[in-house]
């Protein structure tokens, strides 16, 4: 069961990777980084995603019609932006507490493979251990 240190460095490994964090989207802080940045700044993207992760979680479309009692609500799994620097994909995570976090990966368009990208990233959040 990887850490957050460990999780970070298995995500680089992805073809493409250009950076990744784990960022707690209530507050925006990022709790582990590795990696470049969009826009250079760790800090500053992680407070952005985070803000986008929030209004996609609690967007009312998003919201399933089942009740979720398995731990909090995570009405998502993933959310994927493409821009012409990069494939940008959160993956939210369940913790047994509030199920507020989130690990981001940005990939390059052109070495990235999103398809491995997502399921390396549920494979990730699934065995994270968050202490």
């Amino acid at each position: 069961m990887p850490g957050i240190d460990e999780c970070l460095l298995e995500t680089m490994r992805l073809p493409g990777a250009l950076g990744a964090a784990l960022v707690d989207w209530t507050s925006g802080l990022a709790l582990g980084t590795i990696g470049d940045s969009p826009g250079g700044d760790h800090e500053a993207a992680a407070a952005e995603t985070a803000e986008f992760a929030r209004s996609a979680a609690e967007h009312p479309v998003f919201i399933p019609c089942a009740a979720d009692t398995s731990g909090g609500p995570l009405p998502l799994e993933d959310v994927f932006v493409a821009t012409q620097e990069g494939y940008h994909l959160l993956r939210f995570v369940r913790t047994a507490h509030d199920s507020s976090i989130f690990l981001y990966l940005w990939l390059d368009t052109e070495l990235g493979n999103l398809a491995l990208a997502r399921l390396r990233l549920r494979e990730l959040a699934e065995r994270l251990v968050l202490v």
